[in-house]
Order: structure tokens, then C-alpha cells, then sequence
């Protein structure tokens, strides 16, 4: 056989891969994005029961100004069993410019407002089970959705190594049902702000005595 063909077979099958690959993301993604209405209750047990905290943001949050807390989700593929799906984005954790009443959080970009009939269902949704986010801007972005090939446990190993490597200190590393996505997101945001709840009082305080010297 000769080279030039060897390397057009080498050519086509790389190709292939990546159309594979392509249309792996692009049901992944649409699926995700379908506007059917979620059972939330059913949705939310299987988010807490599944969800994993693998490394949590070292860097905390801001106590005076906005934050990005960027994070790596990692899923089991349901389209390519064996493979894990990749969510890579980051949640803007914004104080808001006026003091809202408790319990109002705001959220953007979890696809919520597609899934929820009423702009509040959600937030009494939580309410109703004793869960108090504080009213805050949560603004989630993903930059990228990409196909890791590989059980979960090794791409939790290979992600939490290259974030060793980096000496990353502000990214997060969740493992979560590819299907609430965005509430696994939410529980790690969660334990963020909760984490640094005790800084964010010691910093008040802090500015407080500081302005009444």
C-alpha cells in the first residue's frame, strides 16, 4: 500500500472520529436544550443523590464585589456509554447594586426559565424544603461541551490532575447526572457560598469597624 493512501485512510478515519464526535456534542447539547418541562422533585433527588463535590474552589469568593467561580462537570454519557460528557463554564456570583428582600436570588443561563412555568417555582421549590439561597446574581455561562473518552472515574482522575498541575485554586471539579446538569452545578455553588459564609461575616465586620474609626 502506498504512503499517500496510507495517509488518506489515516485522513478519512480521523474524519469520521471527529463527525462522531460532532454529533455525540450536538445530541448532548439538544437534548439539554428541549424546553420539555422537568419534574423537579424527581430531578432534584437524583441531583443530590449524584452529585459529587470531586475539588472544590480553593480561591474563595468575594465578599465586596462580583466573582467567577469557573467548573469542570463531568456526566456519564447516556448517548456514548462509556464515555463521560465534559461541561466546562463558570458561574458569575454578582452582589447586587440594591438590597433585595431574602430568598429572591437570581439566576441565568441554568435553562431554568425554560423548564419552569412560573419565574418562581424554583426558588419556592426550595423554599418549601428549607433551602435559603442568598439574593444573589447567578449567572452560569458554558464555554464548552466536549466528549472525554473514558469511564467517569478516569476523567475524574485526568481533570483532577491537570487542575493539580496548573495549581488551578479557581476552578471547581463536579461529577453529576448529564440531566441536571444545572442543578449539580447549583449544589456546587452552594457549598461555595455557604463555605465562605464565615469569612464574608468577618470581612462585614472588618469594614464596619474600619469606617468607624
Amino acid at each position: 500500500m502506498s504512503s499517500n493512501l496510507i495517509l488518506s485512510v489515516f485522513l478519512r478515519s480521523k474524519e469520521m472520529e471527529h463527525a462522531h464526535r460532532r454529533n455525540v456534542i450536538s445530541a448532548v447539547d439538544s437534548r439539554h436544550g428541549t424546553g420539555e418541562k422537568m419534574d423537579l422533585e424527581k430531578i432534584w433527588q437524583k441531583a443530590l443523590s449524584n452529585t459529587e463535590i470531586i475539588r472544590p474552589r480553593v480561591q474563595g469568593l468575594m465578599t465586596f464585589s462580583d466573582t467567577n467561580v469557573p467548573y469542570i462537570l463531568l456526566s456519564e454519557s447516556s448517548i456514548n456509554v462509556g464515555d463521560t460528557v465534559v461541561r466546562k463554564g463558570e458561574v458569575v456570583v454578582k452582589r447586587p447594586a440594591l438590597i433585595l428582600p431574602p430568598n429572591n436570588p437570581q439566576f441565568s443561563g441554568f435553562d431554568f426559565e425554560k423548564d419552569v412555568a412560573q419565574e418562581n417555582q424554583f426558588i419556592n421549590f426550595l423554599l418549601v424544603r428549607g433551602i435559603n439561597i442568598p439574593s444573589l446574581g447567578y449567572n452560569n455561562r458554558t464555554d464548552s461541551l466536549d466528549i472525554f473518552e473514558g469511564k467517569l472515574s478516569k476523567a475524574i482522575d485526568h481533570y483532577q490532575q491537570e487542575l493539580q498541575m496548573k495549581e488551578n485554586v479557581y476552578s471547581g471539579l463536579v461529577a453529576g447526572p448529564e440531566d441536571c446538569w444545572q442543578f449539580s452545578i447549583l449544589i456546587f455553588i452552594c457549598s461555595q457560598i455557604f463555605k465562605n459564609a464565615q469569612t464574608d461575616l468577618r470581612n462585614l465586620l472588618d469594614e464596619h469597624k474600619k469606617n468607624h474609626l
